[in-house]
């Protein structure tokens, strides 16, 4: 398709798709890595590190008198996760490792997602003001500042949670129990049964591992995606102003009303991401502590 063949409107959703990578460019192939995502490394970066001060700020400013907003507030995280922890996964030495992890991963997609509630065109204004971007065709005007929406991100995460389920397999079962569990579980046999069972058995664990890793990294990266998408249609509303007229004026108020019904509503989203993300990592870690 030629350049002159694709709307205005188009062109600049495309442009806001982009990522500031080594490329320079799209992306073409879904997993390509050689590929790096500057964008999505720093601004993901910057929330976790801005989640690791909060929590350590917290830890420091910790009394057993009587607590500040801040000390409690924290508290209530801290024996939510903590709760769900308890609730879901039986080995206490285990816990005590998982929890915090979860925690910190439920406040780090928090910060990711809460990116999205950003104004699209604001950084690329300010890259323009502080002479960073000399037009718009500059890869650095349209650099995306949601992690999540990047593929790479939550596939990412979903991988450290599927080596996770695979070290506590191991660990709680033995890795003598654990490669046995894949080939004998969940159908059991003996003698000739057993071992016609052996190949299917390894294909249905081999599966399950996948899907739960492929869902949990779909799921976040595919709900953050459709709202940013979202957000790019609405900001198109105010980008067909063309003066003080009757129609400019309907869209610009368009604009705002929608812009501010999505955003309350994509709070909810947010938070619930962050909440089903915790929450499964919790589920298959606690499944990788029991047996078929």
């Amino acid at each position: 398709m030629a350049a002159s063949d694709i709307s205005p409107q188009s062109e600049y959703i495309q442009h806001h798709l982009v990522h500031l990578n080594n490329l320079g460019e799209k992306q073409s192939a879904i997993a390509d890595f050689s590929v790096i995502n500057y964008d999505s490394l720093f601004w993901s970066l910057l929330m976790g590190l801005i989640v690791v001060f909060f929590l350590w700020r917290a830890a420091k400013a910790a009394t057993t008198g009587v607590p500040g907003r801040f000390q409690v507030a924290v508290e209530m995280l801290v024996g939510m996760v903590e709760d769900e922890a308890k609730s879901i996964v039986p080995n206490a030495k285990s816990r005590a490792f998982v929890a915090p992890l979860c925690l910190t991963i439920f406040l780090w997609i928090i910060l990711m997602n809460t990116l999205d509630l950003v104004p699209v065109d604001l950084f690329g204004w300010v890259t323009q003001l502080l002479g960073l971007a000399n037009h718009h065709n500059d890869p650095l005007y349209y650099h995306r500042i949601l992690p999540t929406a990047d593929l790479n991100v939550p596939m990412g995460m979903s991988l450290g949670v599927l080596l996770l389920t695979i070290y506590y397999g191991i660990k709680i079962k033995s890795p003598g129990g654990f490669v046995k569990e894949l080939f004998t579980a969940p159908f059991h046999g003996h003698g000739v049964v057993g071992l016609l069972l052996v190949p299917f058995n390894l294909l249905l664990n081999l599966m399950e591992y996948a899907a739960k890793t492929v869902s949990l990294g779909m799921r976040l990266f595919g709900n953050m995606f459709a709202g940013e998408l979202l957000f790019l249609l609405i900001a198109l509303l105010g980008g067909a102003w063309t003066g003080f007229d009757g129609t400019s004026i309907g869209l610009g108020i368009g604009q705002v009303v929608a812009g501010s019904i999505w955003a309350i509503f994509h709070i909810l989203i947010v938070l619930l991401q962050a909440y089903i993300f915790m929450m499964l990592a919790l589920v298959y870690v606690g499944l990788a502590h029991e047996g078929h």
